[in-house]
């Protein structure tokens, strides 16, 4: 016999904005109740394995993947719902307006994994059912959701904490500074000259701790050292992105002071976790020693896209 647990499940409403095309389309607050329901979806699991019936979701992918692949068709499925996957180019065989509105007409709600944050905001203005960010070349912003949800798990808290980010400014720098900046929690970022992250990223996320009064200091530098300086998670991610394949070795040369190691680590805190949105290239931006220690969390990470995508997607569809 099962027992049905002592708590009902948490109550949620909709989402204000009726997409997720960027981190900033939902509020404070609404951050904050997107990762209370992730929680609360992990641990009870069962409570919502209904909230999505009758709904269907089209999952456009333009770049291959693994964890946004599963997570995403595992969360509709145990949600559920029914997933369509299409991979290929958006817009190269109709155009993209067309796809879109074709697609409203048959599901109820789009997930999209593209190359230019332009295709997102494309679907988003030509249809009429909510589209979701799987990733551009500006956002990432499940991975960040299910990251602090990961960091909040770790430490019990996200205010007051401090997120170094080592490596190249790309969406994931993006999309984790932004939340940072509305979690209280300070950012520092190292970069090598030329590879910086987006500077009106960095205004942005600066505007909105102090606005917010979040508490928040986003610190921008091209030392490694310093930006992991008492740092309470230490985070990197590939040198050469998808569709950066051709710098590689150009890359290889101007990231080598910023590998994160054993070394790096003895400037943050004892209890420090390593992070990594993966897949990772092991000797290039991590060393095997870090991302197997105890430290790591990145399979963690790799779970929680799980569960935030599940409070994501209730919040915008159910």
């Amino acid at each position: 016999m099962t027992i049905a647990p002592p708590y009902p499940a948490k109550p949620y409403t909709k989402l204000a904005h009726t997409d997720f095309t960027r981190d900033l389309d939902v509020t404070q607050a609404e951050l904050r109740a997107i990762l209370d329901l992730a929680a609360d979806v992990k641990r009870a699991p069962e409570l919502y394995r209904t909230a999505l019936t009758g709904k269907s979701i089209a999952l456009l992918f333009e770049k291959p993947s693994l964890r946004t692949r599963m997570t995403f068709e595992l969360a509709i499925q145990q949600l559920g719902g029914y997933s369509i996957r299409n991979e290929g180019a958006i817009g190269a065989r109709e155009p993209l307006k067309d796809m879109a509105r074709n697609l409203d007409r048959w599901v109820n709600g789009i997930v999209a994994r593209t190359y230019l944050q332009k295709t997102i905001d494309g679907l988003a203005h030509w249809s009429n059912v909510p589209v979701i960010n799987a990733l551009s070349d500006m956002y990432h912003p499940c991975q960040a959701i299910a990251d602090m949800q990961t960091i909040g798990e770790h430490f019990g808290v996200t205010k007051g904490l401090k997120l170094a980010f080592i490596g190249d400014g790309n969406n994931v720098a993006n999309s984790l500074m932004l939340n940072a900046a509305r979690l209280g929690m300070d950012f520092a970022i190292a970069t090598p000259p030329r590879y910086e992250a987006s500077a009106a990223i960095v205004a942005e996320a600066r505007a909105l701790s102090c606005s917010m009064s979040s508490g928040s200091k986003i610190t921008v530098t091209n030392d490694p050292a310093e930006a992991a300086y008492n740092a309470h998670a230490i985070y990197t991610d590939v040198w050469a992105s998808m569709g950066a394949e051709n710098e590689a070795a150009e890359r290889r040369t101007a990231f080598s002071d910023y590998q994160v190691d054993d070394d790096l680590f003895t400037h943050a805190l004892p209890e420090a976790i390593f992070m990594h949105c993966l897949p990772a290239k092991r000797g290039e931006e991590v060393t095997n020693d870090v991302i197997e220690s105890a430290r790591s969390v990145v399979f963690d990470q790799a779970e929680n896209r799980l569960h935030a995508q599940k409070a994501l997607l209730l919040m915008l569809l159910s």
